[in-house]
Parts: C-alpha cells; sequence; structure tokens
C-alpha cells in the first residue's frame, strides 16, 4: 500500500480515520470507540487498497474530536456509537467539521436504549437537523453495487453461538432488530453523518477470515462492498 503512494502525494491519499470519544458505562457492554480495531481498520483500509483504485494510507489513525485534528479528514468512522459521549466542545468541532463539508460514519450500536443515547448526542452536534430514515431505493444502496435489501453485518459471537443476524443482548421492543440506515444533510442535501443502527461493520472487516461462512454470508457480499457505496456516494456529493 506504501508503495503504491507517490511521496509527492503522501496527504492526498483516502485514510481511514477513527473517532475517539468518551463513553458512558452500561450501554454496549464494554464496547467503546477501539472496538474492533487494530483488524477492522487494517483490513478495511487493505481491502478498499486491492478492490478499487483509491491509494490508501496505510497504518492506524485514531482521531481526536477537535477542529484541528479533523480538517485533515474528509472521512470519519464512530465504531460503538451507542457509547459515544460528546462534550460541548466537541460537538462544535464536530458540527463545524460536518457543515464544511466532513462525513461521518457512526456504526456498530443496537436496540433502543442505544438508538436513544446516540439521538441524544447527535441533538448536541444539530439540535434542528433529526435523522432521516432512509429506505432501499436511496442512492448510497446502488452507487456502486446494487443492494436488493439492506445489509445487516451481525456481531461475529452472536452469529456463530446462535445463527441470529442481531445482536441478541439489546432491547428491540420499540424499532425492532432489522437493520435502520438514517442520514443527516446539510442544507443542500448533502449526506453529512450516516447512521448504521442494527449493524456491526467493523466486525465484518475484522473478522473476515474467522470463518468461510461468515466471510461468505456479510464481508464478502455486504461489508465490503456498503463500504465502497458509502465511500464513491459521499466523495462524488
Amino acid at each position: 500500500m506504501k508503495k503504491a503512494i507517490d511521496p509527492a502525494f503522501e496527504e492526498d491519499v483516502f485514510t481511514f480515520a477513527r473517532l475517539r470519544f468518551g463513553e458512558e458505562g452500561g450501554y454496549g457492554y464494554g464496547r467503546t470507540w477501539n472496538d474492533d480495531t487494530p483488524n477492522a481498520d487494517y483490513m478495511a483500509s487493505f481491502r478498499l487498497f486491492q478492490t478499487t483504485s483509491l491509494k490508501v494510507r496505510p497504518g492506524l489513525h485514531f482521531i481526536d474530536i477537535t477542529t484541528k485534528d479533523l480538517a485533515d479528514y474528509p472521512f470519519v468512522y464512530v465504531a460503538a456509537a451507542g457509547q459515544m459521549v460528546l462534550g460541548d466542545d466537541e460537538a462544535a468541532a464536530l458540527r463545524d467539521y460536518l457543515l464544511h463539508g466532513g462525513f461521518l460514519m457512526a456504526d456498530d450500536f443496537w436496540g433502543d436504549e442505544q438508538w436513544d443515547h446516540f439521538c441524544e448526542q447527535l441533538k448536541q452536534i444539530f439540535p434542528n437537523r433529526p435523522p432521516e430514515l432512509m429506505a432501499l431505493t436511496n442512492a448510497i444502496f446502488h452507487t456502486v453495487f446494487d443492494f436488493k435489501k439492506q445489509p445487516q453485518i451481525p456481531s461475529v459471537g452472536d452469529f456463530f453461538g446462535s445463527g441470529t443476524s442481531y445482536d441478541q443482548r439489546y432491547d428491540y421492543e420499540r424499532m425492532g432488530h432489522d437493520p435502520h440506515y438514517f442520514g443527516v444533510y446539510d442544507d443542500k442535501r448533502r449526506l453529512m453523518i450516516l447512521i448504521c443502527h442494527n449493524n456491526h461493520y467493523g466486525d465484518g472487516w475484522e473478522h473476515e477470515g474467522d470463518d468461510e461462512s461468515y466471510f461468505d454470508l456479510f464481508s464478502e457480499p455486504m461489508g465490503y462492498p456498503m463500504l465502497i457505496n458509502i465511500l464513491a456516494y459521499t466523495m462524488s456529493h
């Protein structure tokens, strides 16, 4: 990956950047911002390099929620989004970043309680921009790969333990356990935040090699194609 980068353009390649954040106990069974790293970050970066024309920066890139750090990365990834806790300064930094062209992918959280907690943090960033439920007809599901249903990546332990496509430890009374994709848009309808609720893309990348069936069912047909769709869509809008 490093050899493919022209030394004169080391700062002009795609970087898989992960946000560090404070956490709230009791919602994620030990998951926090670094869930699935390092392997999820390594594998997502390598597969993007391997299967697309992107030049991709190798290594791990953990980003603090400050205006200075965010300014260098057009894409940031949030794991364990149902654990995230934002201070006022962090919410302001994210708001500024997103309104000036940045994009955030929120992943790896399940159930009603985690959803409610994430929405409270989202209100700190954008009090008047509620997340909008995205239908399968949304272009992000068809930009490169054409999905016939909205993808759901199960936590690897639940899939191996019970064969379910959702994490059984959480509450689903109100929203159910199907995957939900929500978007937060700016005034020109540019997608700033993609929220992947009842999903665990990080496991789809991290655990692609654990078992052939998991790779064949989730990593190869959903985990990596949807990541490519997300990047192709956001980079062209």
